[in-house]
């Protein structure tokens, strides 16, 4: 798909009219669609500039950019080579946290062959933030927002209408309301873990379902109703709406979905059957905001580069080319040519936080999405887990921040309410450990693996009579045992884990030595049937190290809070980035 290619005088100060050598801008989605090479005088060298954007928004960019190169694009008389690629944040994302060594929830490993941009422009400021919560060194400049897309529920207009639209001001605990009703409206999101719009959505309606009373039943409850409807890709969700006027092909159809403004004027002018309605919920979701980011350890020469490149992308002509893609400015106002839905506002909402610092766009911190993305990865996934908790004597201390609370006390409060958010489908049993808790055995089974729909009130059960004893922590042979627990019975399709809190390190003498679990791990390690061990330190007397090293060798990860009270958000952190389930 080629860009136009009509002339215009750039206005863009700095920029060399009269430049030589060769200009390239390269714009690819999945296939090269734009390619151009012009030869001009007198202009020495060239700068390589790699800019990936989001899809929807690539083409803007790639016919500003090329107009840019043929007005004479240069900085300080080097010439500038643009190449705009169409790239899903998603892809990027992972590529720039693998970079930093960070993993993102959902988000899973990069390509091989994928490598990262100098100027990213992903959807939105989300992705910046959830990255710069991994890797507090991902510190990318500028990052403010150059178009805009506000976040809206796309209904059917025949559903929409019996809802009011477009007169009504509707409210997300009106949807809330339709999608835990007792004849539940149809409701889909886009894996909101790879997705913006999706993960706007998530925000808003667990946000309502939270400001609905606060309880964690209605939140779960709200989360799995999405989840029986996600859909891995935004194409799959759209083919999900009605295709027929017939009200039997609507009533089974998708009813309503968190997609953006823009996704909703591209469905709407392939003149479908059913239309679609965007209805703009209040309060207002965190739009996709487009957010330039130059990314960390680009060349001075580069960043100048991407300066001159962000002045020519905050034009009003290029306002006029995000209105024919369907976008709207930064700002929220839209340029000639927009398409507006019925009852779109003008503006829409408020600009994002630049840099995705700070807040994000929404008054969304990291914390925030943090807490969502692993609630909503535990409540739509489904594995297999031991729990095993610590009951040594130091687990007795206080914890100032708890209102004096024990570690133990905090602990089982975080494992509780971690277990509301598992469906019915996982299987969970339960241990404690310390030393010489059964005879000279220093672990307990207190319950056994078994799926929730049966064990649910007996772990509960358990819980409530889990107290400290007077033992040490013997921490090696108790890994061990879990390890070779879940192996024996391990289960294909879901993730075998082992969960273990503790608050010190191994102090068992007539345990087995570090050295000694190692070498059995190793031994016991097995491709085909794999169990992960996810270790959570609690307070100042763990060895970050001597997790590290078990985890190392069985796969899974450690975790230590400092302060006991964040035990709750790191163990559902901890659940949510489990790899996926093998197949």
């Amino acid at each position: 798909m080629s860009a136009g290619r009509h002339r215009m005088r750039s206005k863009i100060s700095g920029v060399a009219a009269a430049a030589s050598a060769t200009a390239l801008v390269v714009v690819a989605a999945g296939t090269w669609f734009g390619y151009r090479e012009l030869i001009q005088p007198a202009c020495s060298g060239q700068i390589q500039l790699s800019v990936a954007v989001s899809a929807e928004l690539a083409p803007a960019v790639d016919a500003a950019a090329s107009q840019w190169v043929e007005d004479g694009a240069a900085v300080g008389g080097t010439c500038i080579a643009v190449n705009v690629s169409a790239s899903e944040p998603v892809d990027v994302a992972a590529v720039v946290a693998a970079k930093h060594g960070a993993v993102l929830a959902g988000v899973g490993q990069a390509s091989g062959t994928a490598v990262a941009p100098d100027v990213w422009i992903p959807d939105s400021s989300t992705w910046l933030v959830r990255l710069k919560k991994e890797a507090t060194a991902f510190a990318p400049t500028n990052g403010a927002s150059i178009a805009r897309s506000p976040v809206v529920v796309a209904m059917p207009q025949p559903i929409a209408t019996r809802l009011g639209w477009p007169n009504a001001k509707l409210k997300w605990t009106d949807l809330l309301k339709q999608v835990n009703s007792s004849k539940p409206l149809s409701t889909g999101i886009v894996e909101p873990t790879r997705d913006s719009a999706g993960l706007s959505g998530l925000l808003s309606l667990t946000a309502a379902a939270g400001g609905a009373g606060g309880d964690q039943e209605t939140t779960v409850g709200a989360l799995r109703a999405l989840a029986t409807g996600r859909s891995a890709l935004r194409t799959d969700l759209l083919e999900r709406f009605p295709k027929s006027t017939d009200p039997a092909a609507i009533a089974s159809g998708l009813g309503a979905a968190a997609l953006s403004e823009e996704d909703v004027i591209a469905y709407n002018k392939t003149k479908p059957p059913v239309p679609l309605a965007a209805l703009y919920l209040e309060p207002a979701p965190a739009p996709l905001d487009y957010p330039f980011a130059v990314l960390p350890g680009v060349e001075p020469d580069k960043a100048s580069a991407a300066r001159v490149l962000f002045e020519l992308l905050t034009t009003g002509d290029f306002r006029d080319r995000l209105a024919a893609r369907g976008l709207r400015a930064p700002d929220g106002n839209w340029g000639a040519g927009f398409e507006a839905p019925e009852g779109a506002p003008s503006p829409a909402g408020t600009p994002a936080a630049p840099n995705g610092g700070g807040t994000a766009a929404g008054g969304l911190d990291g914390d925030s999405i943090d807490r969502v993305v692993s609630s909503w990865s535990i409540a739509t996934q489904t594995g297999r887990m031991l729990a095993v908790i610590d009951v040594s004597g130091s687990m007795k201390a206080e914890v100032p921040a708890a209102n004096n609370r024990s570690r133990e006390e905090v602990t089982v409060e975080a494992a509780r309410r971690g277990l509301g958010l598992f469906d019915n489908s996982w299987q969970i049993g339960l241990w404690t450990f310390s030393t010489n808790l059964v005879g000279t055995r220093d672990y307990k089974e207190l319950v056994g693996i078994a799926p929730l729909s049966a064990n649910r009130g007996r772990l509960e059960s358990a819980l409530s009579t889990i107290r400290p004893s007077d033992g040490d922590t013997g921490l090696y042979d108790t890994i061990l045992a879990a390890y070779k627990r879940v192996q024996g019975d391990w289960q294909a399709g879901r993730v075998n884990s082992v969960v273990l809190f503790t608050d010190g390190k191994n102090d068992d003498k007539s345990g087995i030595s570090q050295a000694k679990l190692l070498a059995d791990l190793k031994g016991l390690a097995d491709p085909e049937r794999p169990v992960q061990v996810i270790l959570i330190g609690i307070g100042d007397g763990v060895s970050k190290a001597e997790l590290d090293s078990i985890t190392k060798v069985t796969g899974g990860g450690s975790f230590v809070a400092k302060n006991p009270t964040e035990i709750g958000g790191i163990f559902l952190k901890a659940i949510a980035l489990r790899p996926p389930a093998p197949r």
